[in-house]
């Protein structure tokens, strides 16, 4: 009990900062949001063997845990990635800020002008597994969108995470904004998730950013709205009419690249048409790349390595070097697989036919549909967003990477001259 009340103490000084941050933000510069990033990217470069020395702490400990190669590459970082983080933010402050913005304006009848108006949607909470680098994205998105922002990591990056969240506030402060304005929740108890789900008085919304388990206790106990992300069960259907040789590099480069993100492509489905000539190359390029191959009876004849593929294979988010693959009879079966066991993320099809990627187009309902590319461009970076905080597989206001332009809600602004309602 004694605990439970010490964790919403923390909780409440936290949430009652981040309402006051907030309210200074949403009337902020845009060239004062703009410096503090610029600041905070050169603070990122000169700490980085800070921050590579608490990762290591970091990745000892998870280490001793036995996580997989694929999470232990979510949570390591070099100076590369690094680099990458103090660019994003210099990325995020190029964009456009769209606090203010006029998204529409119309005339009425009586005199009466209307306008949509953007604005910050407040205080935002972002509750994340494994990936250190969230803390800046997030961080930077929120700031650069007006929001204040409270980031609860994962107990695999905490040092991480830490070291990154100090110099966020240090880029804060030095430009004279509130360092209150990005906080990281300072423990690793995870009393504190469920003490945040119920926060409805300080936090506008919630953006659960990690695995299958986190996300469901998010969605289930969360009082505060959410961002859905569910997992990321990816496919890429291989159309009769593709290019074999596009194929199998983007298959690669889709589940290989980093096969520890969402959006690496799980489920590989082909048509039968082409099976014989394409799987025999396929399978092989997989396998020799390090990846274990799952599929059906009539994939297996193709090569003895592959492991028997059971139900579950179809509804399983690896995030692993392991794929699976299933042959069907055509883009509509193609598409009725990904509508049974998809999660909405992202899905691609490779073609050389325009009727046929239409119609696949069209008919998969997934938050980002991708067209003979692979599916790890399934990134707010890569759609020149900057970062993302996350990416939404829900329909209502945010879908797909959330960048800054997803971080705002708006409100109506009416303009009169006196008029009053007969």
């Amino acid at each position: 009990m004694k605990d439970s009340k010490n964790i919403s103490v923390i909780m409440r000084k936290i949430g009652e900062n981040a309402r006051v941050a907030s309210q200074r933000l949403a009337n902020t510069d845009t060239k004062i949001k703009n410096n503090a990033l610029h600041e905070t990217a050169n603070i990122l470069r000169y700490s980085k063997e800070v921050i590579l020395s608490d990762n290591h702490k970091d990745l000892v400990l998870a280490k001793k845990k036995g996580i997989s190669a694929a999470l232990l590459d979510r949570l390591s970082l070099d100076e590369g990635r690094i680099e990458a983080m103090a660019k994003g933010l210099e990325e995020i402050a190029i964009l456009k800020d769209p606090i203010g913005t006029v998204i529409s304006q119309w005339d009425r009848p009586n005199g009466l002008i209307i306008q949509r108006r953007q604005v910050p949607i407040g205080v935002i909470g972002v509750i994340f597994e494994s990936r250190p680098n969230v803390t800046a994205d997030a961080g930077a998105l929120c700031l650069k969108a007006g929001n204040a922002v409270i980031l609860r990591s994962g107990s695999d990056s905490f040092y991480s995470s830490s070291s990154i969240h100090k110099c966020f506030v240090r880029g804060l402060i030095s430009t004279g904004l509130p360092g209150e304005a990005i906080q990281l929740v300072p423990k690793r108890d995870r009393a504190f998730v469920s003490e945040m789900l119920s926060m409805i008085d300080y936090i506008d919304v919630i953006v659960p950013r990690g695995g299958k388990s986190l996300v469901e206790i998010v969605n289930r106990d969360s009082k505060v709205p959410v961002f859905k992300h569910l997992e990321g069960i990816c496919h890429t259907y291989i159309d009769c009419d593709a290019s074999h040789e596009m194929a199998i590099k983007i298959v690669l480069n889709a589940k290989m690249r980093r096969p520890g993100i969402c959006g690496a492509t799980e489920t590989v489905l082909i048509d039968r048409k082409v099976a014989p000539d394409l799987l025999p190359l396929f399978i092989k390029s997989l396998i020799e790349s390090g990846c274990e191959v799952r599929g059906e009876k009539e994939v297996m004849i193709y090569d003895s390595r592959i492991v028997k593929a059971t139900e579950e294979d179809w509804s399983t988010e690896y995030l692993d070097a392991i794929i699976s693959i299933k042959l069907v009879g055509g883009v509509d079966e193609a598409i009725e697989h990904i509508q049974s066991y998809g999660s909405n993320h992202t899905d691609a099809i490779i073609t050389e036919n325009v009727g046929t990627s239409e119609v696949f187009v069209n008919k998969v309902d997934s938050a980002i549909v991708i067209i003979n590319a692979s599916t790890q461009f399934a990134d707010g970076g890569e759609f020149g967003m900057g970062a993302e905080i996350g990416i939404s597989t829900g329909k209502l206001h945010a879908r797909g990477p959330v960048g800054v332009e997803l971080l705002t809600s708006f409100k109506y602004v009416v303009r009169g001259s006196g008029q009053c309602r007969p």
